[in-house]
């Protein structure tokens, strides 16, 4: 063969030699590297909220109650407790916290009859270990459908509420709110005359309610 020739082939073999080599390294399996494990805090912080289950996120508490004028109301706790008197709360107060600012119920008083949930009215009063007042009159015929005094007696003026004051005749919601608050502001009634200061109660329904009443 010429010497021409044999240098091609020469080149063709040594092309072909370079490529099998390689071909043959690529084909050659290679360890792969195994990736971090993931930090469990930094998965915490990056996931999102659980919505089901116990992991539930707990619900915001709602608006607080709407206050009164001056966000307080002021009421009077008497009877069987450990600091009777005139009481200011923040309106939306309940009889228990009624009860709380009072120093709570003396040892043995029975307090079933009391609704301690009950929200508070400004002006109220709330009677612990006393009997109940003199029903409202109603169909069978009261103090303010007959004219007559309330069975029970007189309804005291410093401990009725604005329910029992309202069966006294001539007495509708307005007045009775009337007599609760000249109750509230002068710390009570030291005397039945001083119910001709209440507004609304002149000489006439005085007359009409002096019997029926006490302080």
């Amino acid at each position: 063969m010429e010497p021409r020739t044999l240098a091609a082939l020469a080149v063709v073999l040594i092309a072909a030699a370079v490529f099998a080599a390689v071909h043959f390294r690529s084909a050659r399996p290679h360890s792969v590297r195994a990736p971090d494990p993931v930090n469990e805090a930094a998965h915490a912080r990056t996931s999102g909220p659980v919505t089901d289950g116990a992991g539930a996120p707990e619900l915001s508490p709602g608006p607080p109650p709407a206050t009164g004028p001056g966000g307080h109301i002021v009421v009077d706790v008497s009877g069987k407790v450990r600091s009777p008197g005139i009481h200011q709360l923040p309106s939306g107060a309940r009889v228990a916290d009624a009860l709380r600012a009072a120093g709570g119920a003396r040892p043995g008083v029975d307090l079933t009859g009391i609704n301690r949930a009950r929200v508070l009215m400004d002006g109220e009063q709330i009677v612990v270990g006393a009997p109940p007042g003199p029903p409202a009159a109603g169909s069978t015929g009261g103090a303010a459908a007959g004219g007559g005094s309330p069975t029970s007696g007189p309804v005291s003026l410093n401990r009725a509420t604005l329910e029992q004051l309202d069966t006294l005749p001539g007495v509708g919601p307005v007045l009775a709110q009337h007599i609760v608050d000249y109750r509230t502001q002068h710390g009570g009634f030291r005397s039945v005359d001083e119910l001709r200061e209440v507004n609304g109660i002149g000489d006439r329904r005085f007359a009409d309610l002096q019997p029926l009443v006490g302080p």
